[in-house]
């Protein structure tokens, strides 16, 4: 008999999957350089040199079993103190390997973060908008995820709600900044007030309230914008990191698990993290692409495109009319639409070929995302339908 569950989540498939596959097969019509996909965050900006000059090396000078053997369930050794070195010389925590856990993606290590703390029945408040994903990664540990409704005005933290939200049965706190889908990044007085109300709870229920900070778009941040250390503020937190957007190779599925080396039993929780690999399947990621990653740790892609691409989009939309909080990073913008129902807005949009996503997957009725991790060129020829799409619909 098949478990009813998945067959259930067949009707209730990606809505961002979906467009993007029908983004591929309208570009198999026209020309998909014609179709202004604005579906998916697939990276659009090629891999550092040195990432692929370090696999060309290791390739012609190391031995098979070094780089296509398993590795410890932890991960390789030399990498996980290569990590814990970077992020001590980067944020000023005395992170050693012992607090780092090799993930296969950012995915990967949340799926392991839920289940470090949470037990079946158990609650973790995110914070709309949010990405769709992190329903089933909670919801099928037997964990529950609750939505805090968003601050339309900044997209920082609705406190009011979340303090309302924030109940005994809370376990975590799973946050995303810079933040997918509006491209937010929590400031420090959001991050600390955050961290203050965590203290607080936690003594007042009588057990630690974790952060999980899902961190995969880190390193894309715009300039003037700060963008602080989450773990910075809050001991009790667990940062789970991808190397997809950095270093533009999400097909590699690398990433990490960093608890805080001031969080109580951190060592142990790595070591948990261990074993919940063996009964999840997310163990032992590429030996070959843990060893290249630990080569060009403070290395990243040109992610300068993202700005420019953002810039373009963000003046010409304002100047169409759309409200839209404007973004610190990432690679996204979340406008709001210019009808109530996004979802119409954006099938309408459909007949311009523009694919846009709308954001009730992501928490926020009436606003849509997209996705400018496409190459400048395609998003300067997308202005012209985006103004002719607006003109003949919302004149």
């Amino acid at each position: 008999m098949l478990v009813q569950k998945y067959k259930d989540m067949l009707s209730g498939k990606s809505v961002i999957r979906e467009l993007s596959e029908f983004a591929t097969a309208r570009g198999q019509e026209i020309g998909y350089e014609n179709v202004f996909d604005y579906s998916l965050g697939n990276p659009s900006v090629p891999v550092p040199k040195e990432f692929t000059d370090a696999m060309v090396q290791m390739l012609s000078e190391m031995g098979t079993n070094a780089l296509h053997g398993y590795s410890p369930s932890l991960g390789i050794t030399s990498v996980r103190e290569a990590v814990a070195a970077s992020l001590e010389r980067r944020f000023g925590l005395p992170y050693r390997k012992e607090h780092i856990f090799m993930a296969v993606g950012a995915a990967g290590a949340l799926a392991h973060a839920f289940r470090l703390v949470t037990e079946p029945g158990d609650e973790i408040l995110t914070f709309a908008p949010y990405f769709p994903e992190y329903g089933p990664y909670v919801n099928l540990t037997g964990a529950v995820l609750k939505v805090v409704p968003p601050d339309t005005e900044t997209f920082q933290i609705h406190f009011e709600k979340f303090e309302e939200m924030l109940t005994e049965k809370v376990m975590a706190v799973l946050i995303n900044t810079p933040n997918n889908p509006s491209g937010v990044v929590y400031s420090a007085e959001t991050l600390q007030r955050l961290a203050d109300i965590l203290r607080r709870k936690s003594q007042e229920y009588g057990h630690t309230i974790y952060l999980i900070s899902d961190e995969p778009y880190r390193e894309i941040v715009f300039e003037g914008v700060d963008a602080p250390c989450v773990s910075a503020f809050y001991d009790n937190s667990i940062m789970c990191y991808s190397f997809s957007k950095s270093l533009s190779i999400p097909g590699e599925r690398i990433g990490y698990v960093a608890v805080n080396p001031n969080c109580k039993d951190a060592e142990t929780m790595v070591n948990m993290c261990g074993q919940i690999s063996r009964g999840i399947g997310h163990n032992c990621p590429p030996s070959i692409i843990q060893l290249a990653v630990a080569k060009v740790l403070d290395k990243t892609a040109d992610l300068g495109v993202y700005e420019t691409n953002m810039q373009l989009l963000y003046q010409e939309l304002t100047e169409l009319g759309f409200t839209c909080v404007k973004p610190g990073g990432t690679f996204y913008i979340f406008p709001k639409a210019l009808e109530e129902d996004a979802k119409e807005f954006c099938r309408k949009a459909l007949k311009y070929d523009l694919v846009l996503v709308p954001g009730d997957t992501f928490g926020a009725p009436g606003y849509f995302r997209m996705a400018y991790c496409i190459d400048t060129e395609k998003v300067k020829r997308s202005l012209a339908a985006l103004r002719r799409f607006v003109k003949e619909n919302y004149a």
